[in-house]
């Protein structure tokens, strides 16, 4: 985090030594960002934020994390099942699990051999709107950014109806705290229709606030290992 000025420590007893919390209090948060330093603030304590909450999600026990990624997996064979048309003609935008986040790769493969079409996310372009492209169990993965596994360039791009997006922290206002690049809420923003996003994350995850910013884009529901957290009024896909 570098040395930090006496104005910039932390004094609110909030558990993030940088965490700027007593500076950006409600009477003084403005969501437009009109503010140039009130950003600034709500850049550094999301970054400590991160920290924080990636250094708690590393703590947990291989036992703990598969228990949280079944838990996971069951909450959204419910929530798609009420997805779509009823045809089973769905494309979900899954993730390929990294910096111990939850796996739910085998609901990946049990939803592509029950019909569903499958996306994963790839950065074609750098700081633009992610590229999704279609995943079977037969694709070969290649390396992609930040090494991330992704199919090949010869695999279809498509327009997913449903979007899962890891959730580093998340709020009641259905906000998410990612991983700082900006790269999902940017094609939230890009596709046209917009598809049904659901942040996946931990309970122990949850913020009072992430201090919404004007490019930030809320998500129709999150979901944890206790089930659906936020929900927003439903939408067909």
């Amino acid at each position: 985090m570098g040395k930090k000025s006496d104005s910039f420590q932390c004094q609110s007893g909030f558990s993030s030594p940088a965490c700027m919390a007593s500076e950006v209090a409600p009477g003084y948060f403005d969501p437009l960002a009109v503010d140039p330093a009130q950003a600034r603030d709500v850049a550094r304590w999301r970054k400590s934020e991160r920290i924080r909450l990636r250094e708690a999600r590393k703590q947990v026990a291989t036992a703990a994390r598969d228990d949280t990624a079944k838990a996971l997996m069951a909450g959204l064979r419910d929530v798609l099942r009420h997805r779509g048309d009823g045809s089973g003609k769905l494309t979900v935008a899954f993730y390929w699990p990294i910096k111990d986040e939850p796996d739910l790769r085998p609901l990946m493969q049990e939803l592509f051999d029950s019909g569903v079409d499958i996306a994963l996310p790839l950065v074609e372009t750098r700081a633009a709107p992610l590229v999704f492209r279609r995943w079977t169990r037969d694709t070969r993965m290649v390396r992609g950014h930040w090494n991330i596994p992704v199919p090949p360039p010869e695999a279809p791009v498509v327009h997913p109806d449903v979007v899962l997006a890891p959730l580093v922290g998340w709020d009641g206002g259905g906000f998410r705290l990612g991983y700082g690049g900006g790269y999902f809420d940017r094609t939230l923003a890009a596709l046209s229709p917009k598809p049904f996003a659901i942040g996946i994350g931990m309970q122990s995850a949850r913020l009072p606030t992430i201090y919404p910013q004007p490019h930030d884009i809320a998500l129709d529901l999150i979901l944890t290992e206790d089930g659906v957290q936020v929900e927003s009024e439903a939408r067909d896909v």
